[in-house]
């Protein structure tokens, strides 16, 4: 289901209406196939890829919109519709204003030319004089932070030293749509900042931003609104923190999918116990519902034991963040419980009262585990749950914030 984002005053910049694009793939693995089925256009030698399907999509001026999804969910090609790079197969694409775009590592520059000539050739492409040129080219300089190696062959750059640049030269010509795909991932984490900056700058400005990143954070602390993609179809625009939810939940579902699928491969490994399944839920709360803060978390963990053994047994969950942070673990040993194993299935639970985590999705792994701490069984990622968002504040963390204007200081 696809919710549209609430109207604005805001003159349209982009309008995308039923947009398609179909990419052919050749099935042709060698020179000599491709000769021999010169001229054969039939399903044996190439296959249909569509990577959007009837994509709608309006963007207002001086909105910042993120584009997320998987990989191969159509994203960048989006963006390539957007900035016209690409022509759409069906649908129909309309733009106004200038339109910088930074889309892939080092495209627009020629390698054979210098950085300073590529300057000016990226500049008179995105429509400036070179007297205009001329003027901005010691910001633009400054800004990219390459020095001397503005007179050296752009094919002797290393990525950061072309993504540097190149973002340089699309920042600096004014644009009133800014097109910006992972590409500012190459650079360090002080050219980041500086982009970052660049890009809060131009928001003020009331300049129109389109930002593909699989940074979520930056997402929800960046753009007013997402777009959410999936298998080239649009199925979430709106609020950025909801697109994130919707996201992760679809990440989530292939995850389950995929080990599923690899479950038979898993299973002939003999094993002294094994967990069948787990799931974390609020207490009081219906199965599904977000954790609010305070809220206890009960985690249920199906498990059976394949052997028959007087030793005990101890039990651990360790919960991550979607970037593999453990935030929070605990386990029946810490907390002095000794347990007998019993062969065949039996439940546990552990509750976690008045909880305090930050908003977004958390994976929780289930461990079984000897005395010793060698580890019988896990359960990577084995349920996960979400926690509500809150606007007082971000983080894995959640305290509840105060603030007191303590006057001038002698």
């Amino acid at each position: 289901m696809t919710d549209s984002p609430e109207t604005n005053d805001a003159p349209d910049i982009v309008v995308v209406k039923d947009v398609s694009k179909r990419f052919v793939i050749r099935k042709d693995n060698s020179l000599k196939e491709r000769i021999v089925t010169f001229g054969r256009i039939g399903k044996r030698h190439r296959e249909e890829f569509w990577a959007l399907r009837d994509v709608s999509v309006t963007i207002q001026a001086g909105s910042t919109v993120g584009l997320i999804g998987h990989n191969g969910s159509g994203k960048s090609t989006l963006l390539k519709v957007l900035g016209g790079i690409l022509d759409p197969t069906t649908g129909t694409v309309a733009r106004r204003g200038r339109i910088a775009a930074l889309l892939e590592l080092g495209a627009g520059f020629h390698p054979d030319l210098t950085g300073r000539e590529n300057v000016f050739l990226n500049a008179s492409i995105l429509g400036l004089s070179r007297e205009v040129t001329e003027a901005r080219f010691p910001e633009i300089l400054a800004f990219s932070g390459i020095g001397d190696f503005i007179d050296t062959q752009v094919k002797f750059y290393s990525s950061g030293m072309y993504v540097r640049l190149a973002f340089s030269v699309a920042v600096h010509t004014d644009p009133d749509l800014l097109l910006v795909d992972e590409v500012l991932a190459v650079g360090d984490e002080a050219f980041q900042r500086k982009c970052m900056d660049k890009i809060r700058s131009f928001q003020e400005e009331g300049r129109t931003i389109v930002l593909v990143t699989h940074s979520l954070g930056q997402v929800a602390d960046l753009c007013d609104r997402a777009i959410l993609l999936n298998k080239g179809e649009v199925v979430f625009d709106g609020e950025p923190r909801q697109a994130v939810v919707n996201f992760r939940n679809i990440l989530e579902g292939r995850r389950i999918a995929e080990e599923e699928q690899d479950a038979p491969v898993h299973a002939q490994v003999k094993r002294d116990a094994q967990i069948l399944s787990a799931k974390a839920q609020a207490a009081d709360r219906l199965p599904g519902e977000m954790l609010q803060m305070g809220d206890d978390l009960v985690v249920t963990a199906e498990i059976e034991h394949l052997t028959d053994t007087d030793e005990d047994w101890n039990c651990a969950i360790q919960i991550d963040s979607t970037q593999g942070q453990a935030v929070y673990g605990t386990s029946t040993r810490l907390l002095g419980k000794k347990l007998r194993p019993v062969k065949g299935p039996r439940s546990i639970q552990f509750t976690l009262k008045d909880t305090r985590f930050g908003t977004g999705k958390y994976f929780v792994n289930v461990s079984i585990m000897h005395p010793s701490g060698v580890h019988i069984a896990d359960f990577p990622q084995a349920c996960s749950f979400d926690v509500a968002y809150n606007p007082l504040a971000v983080g894995t963390v959640y305290a509840a914030p105060s603030f007191s204007d303590l006057g001038t200081t002698k």
